[in-house]
């Protein structure tokens, strides 16, 4: 163990959802995520923080696989989901992406209407009947607090929606197939104070359902809507916790002077 490292998790035992041990991720010979070992607590909301070009983004997207995408890449360790490896080689990746959704940084909306911006993940997924696409497309839209706004409009296109709102429009598609984590990269950059605030508190009720991981470089909101707080630096995590003990009681000067802004 490193000077200074805490070895503390976001959860344990059977409380946890995700268990991450001893996970390497390269692009070629570059060696960007460095033995992290931690793990996140089911219906929790974790926050991941640290600089630009720390590797948090790049570990977020090892969660769902979604760095297999970019030539280069290899990987060493474990991630589990429920105790499976998702970087097992009999793991379909789709079904892991169904289990594992994401929330990128701005709003994907695609150019097609509210309704159907909903219901093309259930489509995806062999789901073809309008009554149940109705229902799914209803729940998902109350659940991020669009439905009494939309319901009489769901054939306009999302395009027309506020930033904010395509940006919940975005978490109903993903909550449309029932995953059981969900990974927000930086969700509010590109909104308003107001329209950041609505996301916070949706995602505070997303959490009684889902488990929830979150990428920020905002250190307010970190400690505002996260229950655990997971520190990198340099490819390596450096501590976690939870969230109120990170901030003011942290065992690692490197995390106190980060979120003192004394390290940028």
């Amino acid at each position: 163990m490193e000077e200074g490292r805490s070895e503390n998790s976001s959860g344990n035992g059977k409380d946890e959802k995700i268990r991450v041990e001893k996970f390497n991720l390269y692009y070629g010979d570059f060696r960007a995520l460095k033995d992290i070992e931690t793990s996140f607590k089911k219906n929790a909301i974790t926050a991941v923080i640290g600089p630009s070009g720390c590797g948090k983004s790049t570990f977020l997207r090892s969660i769902n696989r979604m760095n297999d995408t970019v030539q280069g890449v290899s990987t060493r360790g474990q991630i589990l989901l429920d105790g499976e490896n998702i970087y097992g080689p009999d793991v379909d990746v789709i079904w892991l992406r169904s289990r594992v959704g994401m929330v990128f940084q701005r709003p994907v909306v695609f150019p097609l209407s509210i309704f159907d911006n909903v219901a093309c993940a259930p489509r995806v997924q062999g789901i073809t009947g309008s009554a149940v696409l109705s229902d799914i497309v209803e729940e998902s839209l109350k659940a991020v607090d669009l439905w009494d706004d939309l319901k009489g409009r769901l054939e306009q296109p999302a395009l027309s929606l506020s930033l904010g709102n395509q940006q919940k429009l975005c978490i109903a598609r993903t909550i449309s197939i029932e995953p059981d984590v969900i990974l927000f990269d930086e969700p509010c950059s590109a909104l308003d104070p107001v329209a950041t605030l609505r996301i916070e508190e949706l995602m505070w009720a997303l959490r009684e359902e889902y488990t929830i991981v979150i990428v920020t470089h905002n250190m307010q909101q970190a400690a505002r809507a996260s229950d655990h707080t997971v520190f990198m630096l340099d490819g390596q995590l450096i501590e976690a916790g939870p969230t109120n003990k990170v901030f003011t009681k942290p065992e690692d000067f490197r995390t106190e002077k980060y979120i003192t802004g004394k390290l940028a």
